[in-house]
């Protein structure tokens, strides 16, 4: 008969590694492609924010994520409690760093107009342009603080005045891009609180096993007499 227990934790152990994968593989080519040249003032948007993004700390988590699924390879193979008590205190360190990473994001958002107006000012008049084109917007605040970008979409100042500031669809554009990985971190850490409940379950079925695997051998040494 198979184990219920050992195959939902088998199944969680599956999933839990696979996070770390999604995490790993986001992280690297994120980080290898946000500095890209953009092509529209969307991709400009969006990859201007990943340069915010703590990506240094998205790979070290998931390679400790693998470090805790090796961890959890002899509790498999093995009726050896300790391994289990191992992979418990790794998972709940992982949970900690990767509910901090959430939060660091969730912060993005908080400030996400002052970090759009840091970024708006120190970029090329090109990716202005590109913004300014996408979010149908001219100017930062407004048309003159900090002045807009001569384009097809403010050809004039007569023209940018009555346009809204890039500020407002930014901060938009960037709270529900931004939200949506958080959430998925936030998401990541729900998996780690199910994985060690698993790793819980796990401990007293292999406990109660041992338990009585020592009364069915103290009865056996007793029918001998």
């Amino acid at each position: 008969m198979v184990n219920k227990v050992l195959a939902a934790f088998i199944g969680i152990d599956g999933l839990f590694v696979s996070m770390g994968a999604i995490m790993l593989g986001f992280s690297i080519i994120v980080q290898q492609t946000c500095f890209n040249a953009p092509t529209d003032g969307n991709e400009a948007a969006r990859d201007l924010l990943y340069q915010k993004f703590p990506f240094t700390a998205g790979i070290v988590n998931a390679v400790f994520i693998f470090v805790t699924f090796v961890a959890t390879i002899p509790a498999l193979a093995t009726n050896n409690r300790s391994w289990l008590k191992l992979a418990a205190y790794l998972v709940v360190i992982d949970a900690i760093f990767t509910l901090g990473i959430g939060v660091n994001l969730w912060i993005l958002t908080l400030k996400m107009k002052e970090e759009f107006h840091q970024i708006w000012i120190t970029q090329s008049s090109d990716i202005q342009d590109m913004m300014q084109t996408a979010f149908n917007c001219c100017g930062f605040f407004n048309s003159s603080s900090p002045a807009f970008v001569t384009d097809t979409t403010c050809p004039s100042p007569a023209a940018a005045a009555l346009m809204r500031g890039c500020s407002t669809p930014l901060n938009s554009f960037g709270n529900t891009f931004v939200d949506n990985i958080f959430t998925a971190m936030f998401g990541m850490v729900g998996i780690d609180t199910v994985f060690i409940m698993a790793i819980a379950c796990l401990l007293k079925d292999r406990k109660e096993r041992e338990r009585f695997r020592y009364i069915d051998e103290k009865s056996g040494a007793r029918g001998t007499f």
